[in-house]
């Protein structure tokens, strides 16, 4: 499987680090410490030193980049995972690697981002894409509701994943009108989003599916 990928893992993981590249490029005007992480108010709230910023994130979100792709190509149930789910779970860390570094050194260069509302439309375009593939996803170890009742039955796995998807969707349009509302409670839409699922597939074993 991994000669299969091989040429799309290496430029995913290139991608990847191109912050680096561009880091070095701004060296010199970026300053000593980078704003990287803010409230809901987009005031800046904590800060990071520029080589952390520049040299180490990128290497720990390559990382968990190429985790995520060993896990899955070791998956016993890996000839469930589709080509198009296998081709999200490449490209979201090199996508959310550019995103992420784009607006950090745009902020750290003095332009005016507001992190709020770019941070709430990609994620509300992550959940909606989440949301389109759950309901076609089959049984597998690695992407869905991996749970012990959707993994012991098909059925269970499928009903869950369809309310799943419905739920990741209407989360994706709730935070594209955050992107202009900013309401501060999305965190308690994400806990929603995370554990209803879980309870639905728990009672759905409870009825003996």
């Amino acid at each position: 499987m991994m000669k299969k990928y091989k040429k799309r893992i290496i430029i995913s993981s290139v991608i990847t680090l191109l912050p680096i590249l561009a880091g070095l490029i701004l060296w010199n005007r970026l300053p000593d410490t980078i704003a990287t992480h803010f409230g809901n108010d987009n005031v800046a709230n904590g800060w990071s030193s520029k080589p952390f910023v520049v040299f180490a994130m990128p290497l720990l979100l390559l990382g968990l980049h190429l985790f995520i792709l060993f896990v899955t190509m070791n998956d016993p149930k890996r000839k469930n995972i589709s080509e198009k789910m296998f081709g999200f779970l490449i490209w979201f860390v090199p996508v959310l690697s550019v995103f992420i570094f784009s607006i950090t050194y745009c902020n750290a260069l003095g332009m005016n981002v507001n992190i709020g509302m770019a941070v709430n439309i990609i994620v509300g375009i992550v959940f909606l894409v989440i949301g389109n593939y759950l309901p076609k996803c089959k049984q597998n170890y690695t992407a869905g509701i991996r749970i012990p009742w959707t993994l012991n039955s098909t059925e269970n796995w499928n009903r869950t994943h369809r309310l799943a998807g419905w739920l990741f969707m209407l989360g994706g349009i709730l935070f594209f009108l955050n992107a202009f509302l900013q309401w501060s409670g999305m965190f308690f839409v994400i806990i929603v989003i995370a554990l209803l699922p879980e309870v639905y597939s728990f009672l759905l074993y409870k009825k003996g599916i």
